[in-house]
């Protein structure tokens, strides 16, 4: 009896030996600074990964288990490592399209625009659409001779482009700008302009000049009276733009992506790029709520939650409003430079309500584009008549894209109802020295980019860029967030600092607050066991460098569930 009780003590002393020891990691990282964004656990001295996923954060002493003769090993060499960087709102494709296209986006005159148009329409062929984005008036220098309503006429891109049309789309996305022969393709004219504007549905604008000709700006879906026109890219070029948008997110330490507003068509090449094992990318899919049959189609089949974490479509982009830069944004006051207009409503908000319900109904987050601040509030209303239709939905993490401008009375609102502003900090520094124009002073320090007030009120930020409306460097945003300054570093202290984030607080909205803004805080957005094995690695310490220095960090290294996929030369 006794020698059998032995035997079954050393039996069970070697079992849990066996169960004790533990397999051998394929990645050990360490030799540098490690922020986890865990708050029990805010730095480790090293990680170890098991195929995609994290199985170890800790201390070095910890180590040995995880490590054999095959475990490779990452040094960092006083690096410092982050969870992967996720694009809380933007646009995929256009991140890629921006690469192919005319990039105005450092243009400083109507006069540099057109002669970088003028060099594409010496490389084009006869006819062909010269294509451009991210012009934008009030960063102009040099204001043009003449001005409709604060923008540019047509007269000296139509002279320097007679034969090629030429559409140029604003930075903002909200409003386009085009030359007579795109015009003239199109059918626009004195004549007909009156019977295409009773055609443009919600919230569009022609601008017209003094004699009632129009002066080739196209505001919000007016844009679509030229764009019909401009002939669909090969499947080719669609898939370069793609391939491109792929390189530059792992350039700039994004892993993930939150895609705002996607068609069909881009689902398509997007499952094609995973099926073959090319997609690098985790992207979190928002369906464009321009196509109706599109949403149908997927409230009647549900969410599609990948199993394998890249490619999950679960929400819906609402386009309610316009931009501050093109006048679009829809406000309760009117513009301070522009006194008999306050922006417009895109979409009724009847259809915004509508979609609310139905997103409650089949489980579909609901992300409502809202820069003004009634569009906000407009939001916030439809958002909360569904959600008290409705109790039981209390995780629906219903979203408002750019809260930009907010009047004081609904920013409590966001925390109250649980809905989450995504928010791009880079708009800070971009906008705020020309936003003051459209908005004034009391305005802007009241209600505008006001994040720490809804950090305040228990709402959760997501942050981004907005790319390609900004460049979508997720260090230039970090910096607007923890500075409020623009990239020259102006003003001094900041605008409005008390709106300020904490380097902590900034750092969240990048990784676990984003990851949370898309449903996959329990998979990614910090660095925990369990975890998808998702870092960037920075050549500077962004929490503790001096303000100065934060904008010459650059990413080091990106990795994606434990693959080393972009390593700077």
């Amino acid at each position: 009896m006794r020698i059998t009780t032995l035997v079954f003590l050393f039996l069970g002393f070697g079992l849990t030996q066996c169960l004790e020891k533990k397999t051998p990691a394929d990645l050990i990282i360490k030799g540098g600074t490690i922020y986890t964004v865990e708050a029990g656990n805010p730095t480790v001295e090293a990680v170890a990964v098991s195929g995609d996923t994290i199985v170890y954060a800790g201390n070095l002493a910890g180590l040995s288990q995880y490590q054999d003769e095959q475990t490779k090993v990452i040094d960092l060499a006083g690096k410092t490592m982050t969870p992967g960087f996720i694009e809380g709102h933007g646009h995929f494709m256009g991140l890629g399209y921006a690469e192919l296209n005319l990039d105005l986006m450092n243009v400083t005159s109507y006069e540099e625009m057109v002669e970088k148009v003028k060099e594409a329409v010496a490389k084009a062929q006869p006819g062909q659409w010269i294509i451009g984005r991210g012009w934008h008036q009030d960063k102009w220098t040099k204001k043009p001779e003449k001005q409709i309503k604060g923008f540019q006429t047509h007269h000296l891109l139509s002279a320097a482009s007679p034969n090629n049309p030429v559409f140029l789309s604003h930075a903002s996305g909200h409003a386009g700008f085009a030359n007579a022969k795109a015009m003239q393709l199109a059918g626009v004219n004195q004549l007909s302009v009156e019977q295409l504007g009773k055609n443009l549905g919600e919230g569009g604008e022609i601008l017209l000049d003094e004699l009632g000709n129009p002066t080739g700006l196209f505001n919000e879906r007016a844009q679509s009276l030229i764009t019909q026109h401009i002939p669909d890219d090969t499947p080719e070029t669609y898939e370069r733009a793609l391939e491109l948008a792929m390189a530059a997110c792992l350039r700039n330490g994004i892993t993930s992506f939150h895609d705002a507003g996607v068609s069909r068509e881009s689902i398509e090449l997007f499952r094609k790029f995973k099926a073959a094992g090319k997609l690098n990318t985790r992207l979190y899919v928002m369906l464009t709520g321009f196509n109706s049959e599109l949403l149908y189609e997927w409230f009647r089949k549900g969410p599609e939650v990948d199993p394998d974490n890249l490619l999950t479509i679960r929400a819906i982009k609402l386009n309610c409003d316009g931009a501050l830069g093109s006048r679009g944004a829809w406000l309760l006051e009117p513009y301070s430079d522009r006194p008999d207009f306050s922006g417009m409503p895109t979409l009724s908000m009847d259809t915004v309500l509508k979609i609310s319900r139905e997103g409650l109904k089949y489980g579909f987050q609901v992300c409502s584009h809202a820069i003004g601040d009634r569009a906000n509030r407009e939001i916030l209303d439809r958002y909360e008549i569904a959600f008290s239709e409705n109790p039981a939905a209390t995780n629906h993490r219903y979203r408002i894209e750019h809260a930009q401008h907010l009047h004081p009375d609904d920013i409590p609102r966001f925390g109250k109802l649980g809905v989450i502003p995504a928010m791009q900090a880079i708009h800070l520094s971009s906008d705020r020295p020309w936003a003051i124009e459209r908005l004034g002073e009391k305005r802007i320090k009241e209600g505008a980019y006001m994040w720490q007030s809804l950090l305040k009120s228990g709402a959760v930020i997501v942050n981004g860029t907005d790319v390609p409306v900004e460049p979508i460097n997720p260090i230039a945003s970090f910096f607007a967030s923890v500075t409020r300054q623009t990239l020259k570093g102006e003003p001094e202290g900041g605008y409005e600092p008390a709106e300020k984030m904490t380097r902590g607080q900034a750092l969240r909205s990048y990784t676990l607050d984003a990851a949370y803004g898309a449903f996959e805080g329990n998979s990614k957005g910090s660095i925990k066991p369990g975890k998808l094995a998702d870092f960037v690695v920075f050549n500077k310490d962004l929490m503790t460098v001096p303000d100065t220095e934060i904008l010459s960090a650059e990413v080091s290294m990106t990795i994606l569930g434990g693959k080393i996929l972009y390593e700077k030369k």
